[in-house]
């Protein structure tokens, strides 16, 4: 690679946001980890994801012990990871989707292996990739300072996330610091506690939204377009993954996994835009 810095997709992040919700409606971010089913797999699959209607995609590092995913996740994670996925296959796949499709990519990763791999390479190369950013759902925002640095010297978003415990005068340090979209996750609880999640979810944002200007888009569980359709009241966008990994470890070929990774996509965009 040449001395000069390529510039990261944050502003494509914006823009995608920004377009949404002059069409009044929420975003679609699909979430799908890289190297599964294999790496190739897992491209197309983040493919198929944008072409049934994705605006946004996170493009998971899988890691080893991945502390706030559920067991959906954490079961891609480790075929993936059996696999022998790497960093650079992480990259890859972001470099792929993104020039197949034009859509904005993030990493979502646990702070460990950037801090192995090294802040500048990632980010400088994360920015080569095309990449629109990062989230980093277990990096403290007061230790977050080179990150930063580095993710703004490259054009990429750095997307924190935040919880219902966050409380406000935390929230407003998390939203002052990141950039892109602020991640909020509503835990999903057990099954038949989904209304009152919802309501939490609804709190969440608005508790938010008094502290930035930034994008709230929520990760809820949400698997379905009715789903969709009721966060997409009230969030900016609605991040989708579990029922997206699902298809795939359930699907019994690539195809026929693709085929419903597009069809759930479809259905979820048409639930964010009633």
């Amino acid at each position: 690679m040449s001395g000069t810095i390529r510039h990261g997709n944050i502003q494509l992040l914006s823009d995608t946001l920004a377009k949404a919700k002059s069409e009044d409606r929420a975003a679609l971010v699909a979430y799908l980890p890289a190297g599964f089913p294999t790496v190739d797999g897992g491209i197309e699959a983040v493919k198929a994801a944008i072409e049934g209607g994705a605006d946004i995609v996170e493009v998971g590092l899988p890691h080893s012990d991945p502390v706030l995913d559920g067991p959906v996740i954490q079961t891609a994670d480790d075929i993936a990871l059996r696999g022998g996925v790497k960093i650079a296959d992480v990259l890859r796949t972001v470099e792929e989707a993104h020039a197949a499709t034009g859509a904005p990519v993030l990493v979502m990763t646990y702070w460990n292996p950037i801090d192995r791999y090294g802040v500048e390479r990632f980010t400088a190369e994360l920015a080569a990739a095309g990449g629109a950013g990062c989230i980093l759902p277990d990096l403290p925002v007061q230790e977050s300072g080179p990150w930063r640095e580095h993710a703004a010297k490259h054009g990429l978003a750095t997307v924190f996330v935040v919880a219902p415990s966050s409380k406000d005068e935390r929230l407003a340090t998390i939203t002052e610091a990141g950039t892109g979209f602020v991640y909020a996750a509503s835990l999903m609880g057990v099954t038949g506690t989904r209304a009152s999640v919802g309501a939490q979810a609804k709190e969440l944002v608005e508790r938010t939204r008094r502290t930035t200007d930034t994008p709230v888009c929520v990760g809820l569980g949400v698997s379905n377009a009715e789903q969709a359709k009721e966060v997409a009241g009230f969030a900016d966008g609605v991040i989708v993954g579990s029922a997206f990994v699902k298809l795939l470890l359930d699907a019994p070929d690539l195809p026929a996994g693709l085929a419903a990774v597009r069809a759930l996509a479809g259905g979820l965009a048409a639930g964010v835009r009633r």
